[in-house]
């Protein structure tokens, strides 16, 4: 049996920079997941499935951040924040996913500080006089 699947490479993260994540749906998640008053119930699985979708926004997220502090000047204040937001969301996803409502809100809460950042950075770098012209480029 032949497969159709294909892996493909990529070191620079093109294909997921050209695909942006759907935003809204994402906070409605980290919203709903955050809301929770009490153990919701879940089975283990569910947990699961909830911080593999949190831990896949996660990553996306934090590419974003990766690719627009990349934009600012190595010793600017918000890029050298970004960096140790990007090495604490690092470690922070490097735990296993475990099948409960702890792990899941850890994840929700990463990905709203993600985002948190991506919009301060993405201030920064609109704002007159950051960086030159010729240097941006939107995420």
């Amino acid at each position: 049996m032949t497969s159709t699947h294909r892996v493909l490479h990529d070191p620079q993260d093109h294909f997921e920079a050209e695909l942006p994540l759907d935003r809204e749906t994402y906070q409605r998640l980290v919203d709903a997941v955050l809301g929770w008053d009490g153990d919701p119930g879940l089975h283990e699985g569910e947990y699961q499935q909830i911080a593999l979708q949190l831990t896949v926004a996660a990553r996306a997220v934090a590419g974003d951040v990766c690719r627009t502090a990349d934009q600012l000047p190595a010793d600017h204040p918000a890029r050298v924040l970004a960096e140790d937001v990007l090495e604490d969301s690092r470690r922070r996803l490097s735990r296993a996913l475990q099948g409960t409502g702890r792990c899941v809100q850890d994840r929700a809460r990463l990905v709203r500080a993600l985002y948190g950042r991506l919009d301060r950075l993405t201030e920064v770098i609109d704002s007159p006089g950051t960086i030159p012209e010729t240097r941006r480029r939107r995420v």
